[in-house]
Parts: C-alpha cells; structure tokens; sequence
C-alpha cells in the first residue's frame, strides 16, 4: 500500500494541470447535472402542488351568459363543478400600472378550482368592494393587501382584501388577462359565464370538451382552456433552462470521460517501462489497475463532492431564476436522491472509462518489451515531400505530418478534442438565437414593439389620429383576436386579423407564401401540429355560430400563444363581420426609438384612455441562460484543456525517439520545437474546423427541433457570427501552441542520452 500510494504521489506531481483541471471539470459538469434537476423540479412541482390542493378544474370554458351551464354537472367523466360563475372583463389599474382582468363574481369560497391564499384572508360581505388577486397578477400590479385598485374610465374602486394563487392559465399583459375573484355585487356588468370541470380521468380532456361544446351548442362557447396549457404555460422556460443544463452537462461529461481514457492511455504508454519495473517486484495486475483508478476516482470524487456541496450551501444565493430553483428544490421530496445520485452516477461513469483505460495497464509485461528505434511516425507522404521541394520551412512540413500521419492515437486524439469544441459551437448558437430575439426581434416573429388598446371612452378614429401624431411609429396594425372552436370542439385556438390588404402585417414567414387573398391566412407551428395539418390545406373553425374556413398558405414564426394561432387580415374577418372594429393597434416603431418612452407619451395623450403594453418576447425569460451557458463554456475548456495536455504529453514522448535523427541532419533545438508545436496547433486547428463543420448543423437541428416542440416553429436558429468562430477556434490553436511550447522546448534541449534512453 505504501509503494502504491507513493506511486500515486509521484504521478500526481508530475501532472498537477490534469488533475486541476478534471477535478474543476468534474465540480462543474455535477454543478450543471444538480441546477438542471432543480429547474425541472422547480418547473414542474409548484403548479402541481397548486393544481392538487386547489383541486383545480381540468377544463375552464368561457360561455355567454344565456347557456346554462349547469347541465355540464350530468356529462359522463365530470366529477365535479366549480361555477358558472358571472364574469366581467375590465381593465384595473394601480401605482401607475395597467392590467386586463376578469372579475369573476364568487359568493364562498369555491370547492373545485379553489383559490389558496398566500395574503390577506378571503372576501368578506362586510366589504362590498374587496377583492382578491391571482399571485402573478398582484406581483405586476406590485399590489398588496389594503391597496387601492381603480377601473380607469369610471369612478369604480376595488380594494384588495387578499392575493392567492391559482392553477388557472397565469396573467400575461396583453396575452391572458388577470384573474380577480370578487362578491357578486362588485361585478356590475357581467358579460359571460366561467365554468370549471374537474374530470375523473385527465387523459379524456379532450373527449370532455367535444361533449361539453356539443352539451351546450358552439355558438354558447367562447373560449376553452385546459390543465396542460395552464401546466405549459407555468412551467415556461424553467423546463427549457433545466433541458440546457441537463443536455450540456451531459455532453460534457461524455467528453470528460473520453478526456480522462485518453490521459490515462497516454500515461500508461508513456510509462510501460515503470509499470513493468512494478509488476517485477512483486505488483499484481490488479493493483497497478487499482492505482490508476483510486487516483483518477479522488479528483472526481473531490470535485463532485465539492460541487455538491457547493450547491446545496450557496444555491439559494445564487441571485434571479436559479436561486428560486434551487430553494424550491430542496424542500421536494426527490431532493436528497438527486442531490446523492448526481454525484455518484458521475464519479461511477468517470470511474469506468478509468478502469477501460488503467486495464490495459494491468496487461503490460513484466519484462519490458523495446520499441522499435525508428522513426515514430509514418514515411513522409507525398504532399510532404513536395512542400520540402518547394522550400517551406521544415519544421512547419514535418509539424503538419506529424499530426496527420494517420496514426489511430492521433485521430482519437482529434476526436477527444474535437468533442468540447462542437458543445462550444452548439452554445454560442443557442447564445446568439436568443441575442437575435432581442437585437432583431422583427426576423422571429415580434416586428411590433408596443400593443394599444382604447377603452370605450376614446373613439377608434381618435385612437388612429393620437398614433399617427407620434412620428416615432412607423406603422400601426390594427387588429383583433377571437377565440375560435377547432374542428372537433375539442379546444379553441387564437384567430387574428392583422392589418389591411394594403397595408399587411410584417410576420415572419419561413414556409409558403403571405396571405393576400380573400380567406387565406399563415399559421404558427402550433396550430399545424394540433390541427395536423400543412401549410396549402383549408382549415375550417368556428367564431360563435360563424363558421370561418381558411387557406394556409403559409407558416410564420408565432412566438405568442404556443403557436397555436392564424393570422389573416382584418379584411377577411370583416368580410363575414362587416361591424367588426380594431380591438387593439400593434405599433412597429422607428429605428432608434425607446418603447418605454413612447408608451408613456401615448398613455398621457390617451388622457387615461389608452393602455399600452410593450410585446411580450419570449426571449426575456431565458436571460439566465446567458449566464448558464457561460458557465457550460467555462466547463468545456477545462475538458479541452485535460484533452489538450494529454495529446501535448503523447506528441512529445513519441516525438523523443526523432531528436536524435533532427539534431543529426542538422535541425537545432529551436525547430525541433516548432515541430511539435506545429503538431499540437495543426491538430487543434482540424479539432476546431471539425467541430465548426459539424457543430453549426448539429445547432440549428437542436434549436429549430426545440421550435417546433414550443410550436414558434423550426426557422429561429442563428449560427454564431464568422468572427465570434473564429476567437473560438484561434483561442483553442494559440491556447494548444502555447501550453505545448515549454515541454516541447524541454524535450529538444534534453540531454543525448535521456534522447537515447527514450529510444532504447
């Protein structure tokens, strides 16, 4: 034990790099693993927890006031019913602040879809005007308890009694409006029915509705939504962060594992002659296997446990999205397993591609076999021998052929490298397609920066005369959105006019054509995939009794609503409503121009009447992705690095039996070096070409696949620019060429007879 763990000491100072740098590789690919598990917990869990002790309804139905809604208590499937309850759409406001709501009128507190309070207590009739707030809605009114809430336009008031959280779709401006529980006395103008239905069975969803619609006549129901897009819709990008994380953290530790095999292959070659020398004095092959595998098994050991730890203490700290997952995670019940299991499974995987690489060790002779004395590499090729008879610099010519001799060890080697470089590629691709929502959102879907809408007191003709007196917008759509029934009755979707056939709306198409003719229309990848249908098919649904059949005549890029949206003009609409008015302008500002500051003018030019929200882009959830994927980077070039050193240590050890033969046709030490220099950056230069060649494809496949998954659509990929590549691949050639210059100086400044003995 004392000789082994010597043995274990010596090598460990002969390569201190390597082992920092797997033990920090190692800490982060676990940091990636354990952050990726709290996201999708903290994705997943809250709403579910929600959604079980709200004994939430499984499909909430929006309805005119006429159908009786009742009857829906007798279909097949329904265990319960919250509702129907009398609703009013309104816009409150407060500390300056505009939202849309629904004041649903709620005499008790409901049974099925029942509000859990985090705030304040529940309605009291004592308090006419009290009222509670979803939790999401309150957070962007930035109102508590006691506060004030006005309806801009009239003398209402509403005072918040109390805030709660619901399972129901979550408000979003200028999306999905927020939801307000009030007594039915503060709802004074209702203008539908909101009725809930929790089912037995959540996989006959869909079946419910049809029935539900069928019940009650599709011209009674205006708008449907269900448990999986409220599910959807809360876990919004936090599923997609943890996706990131857990796919990197992967592929990252895939390439430690390779790197790991190739270092101790590497420095099993280069100490055959040692390992025989323990094998003759008595070792076993099982404990020079045993030497290499504890040494390797306690730098990841070390930095899993560090890691792990690292995250369980300061987690919380972390500021933004990822210290909320964190704290989340850890009070649900599979924290401890993940927070055991990660670690484990890494140190195990580390751990096996060691024990493939040190078991090779445990087969070496104990009698030393001699390498051959001639040169290590192939004969020169062709290509080689012209470049020498054109007078290029030798070392340059025996550099090049030296890594590209076509040795198996060196293409692996290039493969090994190649491998963190192509992750690299991949996450500045997923780094610069979230930078185009924000820098050119127009070219994904989002040309508008602003929504405005009037409320009765302001004339739609008032309205266009107030936007065209701003010279700061270039264009203003109007438009309108109606929830329609889908074929079948089995949902609605989102059904837009945008624009006028002389003036159309800029969306961004990636398949077919624009709509310009009557009835036809584009659609987002969303609607496609619920509807399977393709972009040339007619597509039939229902607004009210009003049935509208459109042509598909394109796809666009639809960041809003999951894609489930078609678009036609607002004259193909009028032509089956003639009476129907713009319900809200879209504005696409000029270049230059500050959303923020143009949005407050036109609110003070409304005198009140206008609300005015910036476009949600989806892109602004995924801002700690940044940061995320710096940090994956951060742990790919320390793999590169281990891999880096290990081919520096390889290149060099085989290039010692040629010194003799360079110093005796007269090449001096300063080439001798810039020949394995020249090895060392020509192999990371393919490694960066190969990985560039391979990673930009493998990118765009990924980031459109995970379009399409969201229903934005495949199109939304951007590859990194030309330069930013190639920092990357010269950071890696100059990176190689540096690290590889003192060893290489080393080896062909050494004496004669180490030369000699590296022969023998």
């Amino acid at each position: 034990m004392r000789a082994t763990l010597r043995w274990a000491h010596s090598d460990l100072r002969a390569h201190r790099g390597e082992a920092l740098f797997l033990t920090l590789a190692t800490a982060g690919i676990v940091a990636s693993l354990l952050l990726a598990a709290a996201l999708f917990g903290y994705a997943t869990n809250p709403w579910q927890r929600v959604f079980t002790q709200a004994h939430g309804a499984h499909v909430w139905l929006h309805t005119a006031p006429s159908a009786d809604a009742t009857r829906l208590a007798g279909l097949d499937g329904v265990r319960a019913v919250a509702g129907p309850y009398d609703t009013e759409a309104a816009t409150v406001s407060c500390r300056g602040t505009r939202a849309a709501v629904e004041l649903r009128a709620t005499a008790q507190l409901p049974s099925v879809g029942r509000p859990l309070l985090t705030a304040g207590h529940w309605l009291d009739p004592a308090r006419p005007d009290g009222v509670v707030l979803e939790s999401g809605l309150a957070r962007a009114l930035l109102a508590e308890p006691g506060d004030t809430l006005t309806l801009p336009g009239t003398a209402r008031t509403l005072t918040v009694e109390g805030i709660a959280d619901s399972a129901e779709p979550r408000y979003s401006a200028g999306e999905q409006p927020g939801l307000v529980w009030a007594l039915p006395s503060a709802v004074r103008a209702p203008g539908y029915q909101v009725t809930g239905l929790r089912l037995a069975d959540p996989a006959d969803t869909d079946y419910a509705v049809q029935r539900a619609v069928t019940r009650l006549g599709a011209g009674a129901v205006g708008e449907v939504s269900t448990w999986q897009q409220a599910r959807a819709q809360a876990q919004g990008d936090n599923r997609l962060l943890g996706q990131v994380l857990g796919a990197f953290g992967l592929g990252a530790l895939a390439a430690a594992g390779f790197a790991v095999h190739g270092a101790i292959g590497t420095r099993i070659r280069g100490h055959l002659r040692d390992i025989s020398v323990l094998k003759a004095i008595g070792f076993t092959p099982s404990q020079v296997v045993r030497v290499f595998l504890l040494q390797h098994l306690a730098y990841a050991l070390l930095g899993a446990v560090a890691s792990a730890a690292l995250i369980e203490s300061l987690g919380t700290r972390v500021p933004g999205r990822l210290g909320d997952a964190v704290g989340v995670w850890q009070g649900l019940p599979g924290h401890t397993l993940a927070l055991s299991a990660v670690p484990v499974g890494t140190v195990l995987l580390i751990g096996l591609t060691t024990g493939l690489a040190a078991w090779r060790a445990g087969r070496v002779p104990p009698v030393p076999v001699p390498r051959p004395a001639g040169p290590s590499g192939a004969g020169l090729t062709g290509v080689a021998r012209r470049a020498l008879g054109l007078r290029l610099p030798a070392a340059l010519v025996l550099g090049c052929h030296r890594a590209f001799a076509g040795r198996g060890r060196s293409s692996a080697a290039l493969a090994r490298l190649t491998l963190p470089l192509l992750l690299m590629v991949v996450a500045l691709s997923a780094w610069t397609t979230i930078d185009r929502f924000h820098t050119d959102p127009s070219h994904v879907g989002l040309p508008a920066a602003l929504t405005v809408r009037a409320d009765d007191g302001l004339s739609d003709q008032r309205t266009r005369q107030l936007l065209a007196a701003d010279d700061r917008i270039a264009e203003a759509y109007p438009g309108v959105e109606l929830a329609a029934l889908v074929p079948g009755q089995t949902g609605t979707i989102a059904l837009r006019g945008l624009g006028t056939r002389e003036r159309p709306y800029p969306y961004a198409l990636v398949e077919g054509r624009r709509a310009q003719g009557p009835d036809e229309a584009v659609a987002g990848q969303g609607l496609l995939d619920l509807l399977h249908v393709r972009v040339g098919d007619w597509v039939r649904m229902t607004v009210g009794d009003q049935p509208q059949i459109l042509h598909i005549v394109g796809r666009a890029l639809e960041p809003q609503n999951g894609g489930r949206t078609v678009t036609t003009s607002l004259d193909t609409l009028r032509e089956n409503g003639p009476a129907l008015a713009p319900a809200f302008y879209q504005l696409r500002l000029r270049p230059g121009a500050d959303p923020a500051r143009v949005a407050a003018a036109l609110s003070s030019a409304g005198g009140g009447h206008l609300d005015v929200h910036t476009v949600t882009n989806p892109a602004d959830g995924l801002t700690p992705l940044r940061a995320v994927v710096a940090g994956l980077i951060a742990v790919l070039a320390l793999v590169g690095l281990v891999e880096l050193l290990t081919a520096i240590g390889g290149t060099v050890r085989e290039g010692e039996r040629d010194v003799l033969a360079l110093r005796a046709i007269g090449m001096s030490p300063r080439q001798i070096t810039a020949i394995t220099v020249t090895s060392i950056s020509c192999t990371a230069l393919a490694a960066a070409l190969a990985a560039t060649a391979l990673g930009l494809p493998l990118a765009r496949r990924l980031i459109d696949a995970q379009g399409d998954s969201s229903g934005i659509g495949a199109g939304i990929a951007r590859s990194p620019s030309p330069g930013l590549l190639l920092l990357v691949g010269g950071g890696a050639v100059l990176g190689a060429a540096a690290l590889a210059a003192l060893p290489a100086a080393r080896s062909a400044r050494g004496r004669p007879a180490d030369t000699m003995s590296a022969v023998g």
